[in-house]
């Protein structure tokens, strides 16, 4: 009965819709009232989001949000753009390359999907209409590359699994995020280039392209926050939420170098950033309660007994983790999605052969795919907005990226090396 009320309630409250928060809160209230007082139940909720929040490795979260917010708002993504047009603006379909590797550098410098789509696309959806792509195609691109930017470091939902997996390093998970989201982002790069050879679609002319020393220098400082968080944390200088510090304050001095910002305009991002981390943070400490009343209830054993009695199959069991974990990813957000699955999946990833690490990554890129599928892909409806179209329109240029990111998602799943091998070489994992 518990079980079925905390599903029931939040599926119901979820489609009347209810903001994420507070369904996974009120049903995992009223399905723990089932077994005990209510106010027993209220306070035991109460001391589990507080206990779950209260996390060291959690302050990096609020200071990646911040450092995000202050690129969005330094002009980072139009310098991002020239210089990636500069670099294969020239191909054939060059324009959509370009979107790719725009939203790819501007995902990981800001660490949020939305933040890229919103920034990015306003820049490259009117330009590639222009260039005769069609709006529909450049929307779902923006939408679907804009993921790729959370597999790359610095990524906030990489710490949160840190924090579920109950000790991943957040230095490996970092590293072990790039190949994938590079792999994500060329498989994309070849739809375009399919795209763009059925419509004989040319790239920029070399006469207008920018020069790429020109550009790199314009957006180089951009890119060097990459390398000074991720250097500094492989290096051992400082620890992830130091380095969420030191974002921050490079974030800062950055945008007001560009002009693009004035001290002015950081009470308004401030304030955005606080409400961002507010969303967060009750989503996280929700979760967590979630997460300790499905455990309570023994349910990653159940689970994990009625996976492991349909088959002893790594491949097949695996299989079918990613297709529960895909349809997960297109009902809930990320945050609680992780901290809610990952202590029901991790324990049979493991008795399958799997390192955390290896499944974190799996576990992200499956919920990146979810942020851009109906019916709760809160990146589709940020894209639609900035395009001014409509998802059923995006649904048909939507499926061959769709089996693009799956294609990748696979090879993810079923190579380790993809996952392990930079945080091997590094010698944070063994």
């Amino acid at each position: 009965m518990v079980e079925l009320a905390l599903i029931g309630v939040f599926f119901v409250l979820l489609f009347l819709g209810v903001p994420v928060a507070f369904c996974i809160g009120l049903a995992t209230a009223v399905a723990m009232s089932l077994s005990i007082d209510w106010l027993a139940a209220v306070t035991t909720i109460a001391q589990r989001m507080a206990g779950g929040i209260n996390s060291f490795a959690l302050l990096a979260v609020p200071l990646f949000i911040l450092s995000g917010q202050l690129m969005s708002s330094g002009g980072i993504a139009q310098r991002l753009v020239t210089f990636a047009r500069s670099l294969v603006g020239q191909l054939p379909g060059g324009l959509a390359f370009v979107n790719v590797i725009s939203c790819t550098l501007f995902g990981a410098i800001s660490g949020s999907a939305v933040a890229a789509t919103s920034a990015v696309g306003g820049v490259m959806v009117p330009a590639m209409e222009e260039d005769h792509y069609d709006r529909d195609f450049s929307a779902a691109l923006t939408a679907t590359a804009a993921t790729t930017g959370l597999l790359i470091p610095p990524s906030n939902i990489l710490i949160v699994y840190a924090v579920a997996s109950g000790g991943v390093s957040i230095a490996a998970l970092f590293l072990g995020g790039y190949l994938p989201g590079l792999i994500v982002a060329l498989c994309l790069m070849v739809v375009c280039a399919v795209y763009a050879r059925g419509r004989d679609l040319a790239g920029v002319n070399i006469a207008s392209a920018p020069p790429i020393a020109r550009s790199f220098l314009q957006a180089g400082p951009s890119l060097f926050l990459i390398v000074l968080v991720i250097g500094g944390i492989i290096g051992g200088v400082f620890t992830a939420t130091e380095a969420g510090a030191i974002a921050v304050i490079y974030a800062l001095v950055l945008s007001l170098i560009y002009r693009e910002m004035t001290l002015k305009d950081l009470p308004e991002i401030l304030l955005r950033a606080a409400q961002t981390t507010a969303v967060v943070m009750v989503l996280v400490g929700t979760s967590i309660a979630m997460s300790w009343l499905l455990a309570f209830q023994n349910v990653p054993t159940v689970v994990a007994d009625a996976l492991l009695s349909i088959s002893d199959n790594p491949l097949l069991l695996l299989l079918l983790i990613n297709i529960v974990l895909l349809v997960v990813g297109s009902f809930m957000d990320m945050t609680p999605a992780v901290l809610i699955f990952t202590p029901i999946f991790l324990p049979i990833a493991t008795q399958l052969g799997m390192s955390p690490l290896h499944f974190g990554i799996m576990m992200v890129l499956n919920l990146c795919i979810g942020l851009c599928t109906p019916p709760v892909g809160s990146v589709l409806f940020v894209s639609c907005a900035v395009a001014k179209t409509t998802i059923e329109r995006m649904i048909r240029p939507l499926m061959p990226m769709y089996l693009a990111m799956i294609a990748a998602l696979l090879l993810v799943t079923y190579v380790p090396e993809v996952s392990e091998a930079l945080p091997r070489a590094f010698g944070f994992y063994q």
